[in-house]
């Protein structure tokens, strides 16, 4: 929220698994004046399992770990993201390039033709 304070541009990857965290985070920033978006990462989470090069998915199932997102934990689907990508169906270029199409429609972002 600082940030936006003084008109800079946060980016944050925040592992938010509640509506009610997300909604926070909404809150603090667009107090300020702040525009927030939302990107919902949308990936079924055998994909996500199949991906991770780290063990916790199968830490977590063998209850070696507890409270991991997904398994043993809830995740609330966010109810009003500004952007849904499936990381399963598009590459990490896809991905980014929606986002960035989306900021520059927004107007967080000139675009490219725009001769910037």
């Amino acid at each position: 929220a600082q940030v936006t304070k003084a008109r800079g541009i946060a980016v944050v990857c925040a592992i938010a698994p509640y509506e009610s965290s997300r909604q926070y985070g909404r809150r603090l920033v667009e107090a300020t004046g702040g525009g927030f978006v939302l990107v919902h990462v949308a990936t079924p989470i055998e994909v996500c399992e199949k991906r991770d090069g780290t063990g916790i998915y199968k830490k977590a199932r063998s209850g070696e770990l507890k409270n991991i997102t997904g398994v043993d934990d809830p995740y609330d689907v966010p109810k009003q993201p500004d952007i849904t990508i499936d990381a399963s169906q598009v590459s990490v270029r896809e991905a980014v390039h929606s986002i960035v199409l989306h900021l520059e429609a927004a107007g967080y972002l000139a675009s490219e033709q725009a001769g910037v």
